[in-house]
């Protein structure tokens, strides 16, 4: 998922210290925020995203997408 986008651009420097081309970049994903898409696509204008959905908001205290998942990673590995 695309939130605060920060994790999708950590993801592509390191691809493209590797020599992959911006351009050759897809991202896949389930869902995504507008905030945050907006934030991978000013740095990294050239990659193709994919979402299943993309929601209107990203709650500045907690940084969830919303309506949303919660935090995925919460859910996922049982955690808080």
């Amino acid at each position: 998922m695309i939130a605060t986008g920060g994790s999708v651009i950590k993801a592509i420097e390191e691809l493209i210290k590797v020599g992959v081309q911006e351009q050759d970049i897809t991202f896949v994903n389930l869902i995504a925020c507008e905030k945050g898409l907006s934030k991978v696509l000013s740095i990294y204008p050239k990659i193709k995203i994919v979402t299943g959905s993309v929601d209107p908001l990203l709650m500045e205290d907690s940084k969830y997408i919303a309506p949303g998942l919660g935090d995925f990673g919460d859910r996922y590995f049982g955690t808080n």
